[in-house]
């Protein structure tokens, strides 16, 4: 073969995927490459000598090629038919077999003559050579040349391809459209229009790119050209190899970007990013201002002045006088300031404006100043004012610069209202906490307990840390400890909600993991509540458009995000106390011994974690032992060493005689070492000292499934309560005590247990096996059953029921008699 044939043959090492085959003037396939035998599954063998058109999945299309071809189409589509059976979609392109150098003009397409019709003819043409290549595979081509074709012709970015020698071989229109670099730029070297040093710094970067095959990415360079030196221009370089499919390096593709404008305006960026990091440290407003100014001098001007209306330190909305002006105060000076004034008035000017240096100050000697002024609002609202100035020498400020300031001004007045919010927010946290803490100290049959809170320093605001205790059925108690991650009014409302929470649950006497985890459900949907208030509202009216509104929504800094709990229920009774906790540190026992130790408990994940469950510990305590539950506040110290802090209560409990003191006096003890202020956070402490209800204090009796039994229980009874002396209860616990009794035998069947204790009240309790809750109702006049629960709450003044392992138990509670009552 000769001519285009060979030439084909050169590139097909380069083009996977292309078949080729040779068909002689009659149609017929001559030659069969293994390209084709892997497109179309069929051997050399199999093809050669047959008709092109048995190809074909739809042999009657051959005609139509013939016409194309015969019209001058040299390209086109057809659908073969694989040795497997399958419809092959291919695109082809036909070179003629004329003489040498002979292109696809020359010679015969598929088939002339005789061929046309598929039949063998001596007097066909010269044939052609066939490419064929899958259809999807020409569709990425074309993709391809489209894709290098348009960004060719784009001209915001320069693109350069340059060969291993580093010398231009391809460049779009514009690819360094500045003086001094030549309009034609095919076969130059960088060097030939860019100063050499800056022509080696880039060539070093693009061979290091062809040593290591490792892509170049926004490395920025200055370039200057050799006719035009000047200030140059910032150039931002990505680079990556160009190699053929055998991993020969072809050369180099270069991108250039301009970069001048973005780095001269990087230092305005930078100081903005200053600034804004500087105001939004602080959350008092007169620190806020001093690091405002502060940011700003030197850097945009000699001297800055922020001067705030009266009511903005105080947590108050600034509110204008009839005529729309606001008193002013200098509230922060950087730099030289001028003759110190008291308040003035100013009517402020909506945008920045450039101001003469007022009547009285002293101007510096080398010229006169020039300065800027941009108002402090956010939300709507005025606050202040903030301005700059410099000498006239510096030169006068840019409309870049104007702009940089009420940026600046912009987002200082938002630090500056947040600062305000938590003023005003802190104070009414202080009032609402105070007015939500439980006693300090209290007293039930079970135990006497004394709490202690210490709140975090004001700079922060009020915690989040509570601690209560709680009276539950059967003489047991609920002790907790919680603590609402973060500070401020939001902590506050937060730790109210979980209180309250946790009082309504323990109401139900539920197990401390099981509590937990109710809890833990509450606070997960809490968190994922929006924050919209009536306060917020009232901004979105003031501030339109919304954007400086959504700062303090979407971060408001004393927004609580989760919370820790430990919750406890001790039993005088059985003297067990069941401990769970969220994340929280445990609980320390000190036992009237001496010895000190922390409850092996499992800690759990924080409240509003969510999806993991809880563990209960119980462990067995002594009377007379002191319990300590407590926030980290009290352990965690300046380094965040919790085992310390851990150490230092353990060393305070076990004090010889501190377990004998008054709880108050060892709470006292136990924060003595805190400091009086600047703490980090808040510390609580509760101590609890365990009590024991005496053996004799109780009766049990086990109950058959029969209600024969009933009338024996009540006997019991009664006999037991004349032996403590309660004749008094003995009508009213025999009619509690049989109906429960009773309800227990009809509808959860055997073993029944009743249980009478005597401690600060006479406490009947009856349990089953059954699940099934109870619930009252009022019977009507005709029903001869279902006043049972009606009469035990009308005869007793508390009653409810709790769920066990084993079922549930159903209690009453009746006052004592006032001792020589009888």
């Amino acid at each position: 073969m000769n001519g285009a044939p060979e030439r084909a043959a050169r590139i097909l090492p380069f083009t996977e995927g292309i078949a080729g085959a040779l068909v002689d003037g009659r149609g017929r396939v001559a030659a069969w490459t293994p390209e084709a035998r892997k497109l179309l599954g069929r051997t050399a063998a199999e093809v050669v000598g047959r008709p092109v058109r048995a190809l074909l999945a739809d042999p009657a299309a051959w005609r139509e090629l013939v016409r194309r071809n015969a019209r001058g189409a040299r390209e086109g589509e057809a659908v073969l038919r694989s040795g497997r059976g399958e419809d092959v979609p291919v695109v082809f392109q036909t070179f003629g077999l004329g003489e040498a150098g002979s292109g696809p003009e020359t010679g015969a397409g598929p088939g002339t003559g005789a061929a046309a019709g598929g039949g063998a003819s001596d007097d066909g043409g010269p044939g052609c050579f066939v490419l064929v290549a899958p259809a999807r595979l020409a569709a990425g081509w074309f993709q391809d040349h489209a894709f290098i074709r348009e960004l060719f012709l784009q001209d915001r970015v320069g693109l350069a391809v340059l060969d291993p020698e580093l010398r231009l071989l391809r460049t779009n229109t514009h690819l360094l459209p500045y003086t001094g670099v030549p309009s034609d730029l095919r076969a130059r070297r960088l060097s030939d229009f860019l100063w050499p040093e800056d022509a080696a710094a880039v060539e070093e970067k693009l061979r290091r790119v062809l040593t290591t095959g490792l892509p170049l990415v926004q490395a920025e360079e200055l370039l200057r050209t050799l006719e035009d030196p000047g200030g140059g221009v910032t150039i931002a370089i990505s680079a990556f190899r160009l190699q053929d499919p055998s991993g020969r390096v072809l050369g180099v593709t270069a991108l250039f970007t301009d970069v001048t404008e973005t780095r001269r305006a990087a230092e305005r960026l930078a100081l903005l990013h200053r600034a804004t990091a500087r105001v939004g440290g602080s959350l008092s407003v007169t620190d806020t201002a001093r690091e405002l100014a502060g940011a700003l001098v030197p850097g945009l001007g000699d001297l800055a002045v922020v001067e705030l209306a009266d009511a903005v330190p105080l947590g108050e909305e600034p509110v204008p006088d009839v005529e729309g002006r606001l008193l002013l105060r200098r509230t922060a000076v950087a730099g030289e300031p001028g003759n110190g004034r008291g308040p003035h008035r100013w009517t402020p000017a909506p945008e920045v404006v450039l101001v003469a240096v007022d009547e009285g100050e002293t101007a510096p000697a080398d010229g006169h100043p020039v300065r800027m002024t941009a108002p402090l609002r956010a939300r709507g609202t005025l606050l202040g004012r903030l301005t700059v100035g410099r000498r006239a020498a510096l030169g006068r400020y840019a409309d870049a610069d104007r702009d940089l300031l009420r940026e600046v001004a912009d987002r200082a007045a938002l630090a500056l209202d947040n600062a305000r919010r938590f003023t005003r927010e802190h104070r009414a946290a202080v009032g609402l906490q105070r007015s939500m803490l439980p006693p300090t100290q209290t007293e039930t049959p079970a135990v006497t307990t004394s709490g202690v809170y210490l709140p975090a320093e004001t700079r922060t605001g009020v915690g989040g840390d509570w601690f209560d205790v709680i009276p539950l059925s059967s003489a047991r108690v609920a002790l907790v400890v919680g603590d609402v991650v973060g500070h401020g009014l939001a902590a506050t409302a937060t730790m109210g909600r979980l209180r309250t929470a946790v009082r309504t649950l323990a109401d139900l006497d539920l197990e401390p993991d099981e509590l937990l985890a109710h809890l833990d459900d509450l606070v997960s949907q809490l968190l994922a509540e929006p924050e919209e208030t009536g306060e917020e509202d009232e901004d979105a009216r003031d501030d339109p458009e919304g954007d400086r509104g959504e700062s303090w929504r979407v971060r408001h800094p004393s927004s609580p995000t989760g919370a820790t709990c430990a919750y406890a229920v001790y039993d005088p009774v059985t003297r067990r106390c069941a401990v769970a906790s969220a994340g929280h540190p445990p609980p320390a026992v000190a036992g009237p011994d001496g010895s000190v130790a922390y409850l092996r408990v499992d800690p759990g994940p924080p409240l509003g974690v969510g999806g993991l469950p809880f563990e209960t510990t119980e462990v067995e305590l002594a009377p007379g032992s002191v319990l300590a539950l407590y926030t980290d506040g009290l352990i965690e110290g300046a380094d965040g060493d919790l085992d310390a802090g851990m150490a230092a209560l353990t060393a305070r409990l076990g004090r010889p005689g501190a377990v004998e003191l008054p709880l108050r006096e060892l709470g006292r003890e136990i924060v003595a070492g805190r400091p009086a202020d600047g703490l980090a956070d808040d510390v609580t402490l509760l101590l609890a000292r365990t009590r024991e209800v005496p053996p004799e204090a109780t009766a049990t009796w086990r109950v058959e499934a029969d209600p024969a039994a009933v009338g024996a229980v009540r006997e019991a009874a009664a006999a037991q309560l004349r032996a403590w002396g309660l004749e008094e209860l003995v009508f009213t616990t025999e009619l509690v005590l049989s109906e429960l009794v009773t309800n227990a035998i009809r509808y959860a069947g055997g073993p029944v247990e009743a249980r009478l204790i005597r401690a600060g009240r006479l406490i009947c309790e009856v349990s089953d096996p059954s699940a099934t809750h109870p619930r009252m109702r009022r019977a009507r006049l005709t029903d001869e059953g279902g006043r049972g629960l009606f009469l035990v709450a009308q005869l007793t003044t508390r009653w409810g029921s709790r769920y066990s392992r084993t079922g549930k138990t159903i209690w009453g509670e009746q006052e004592l008699p006032a001792p020589g009552s009888g």
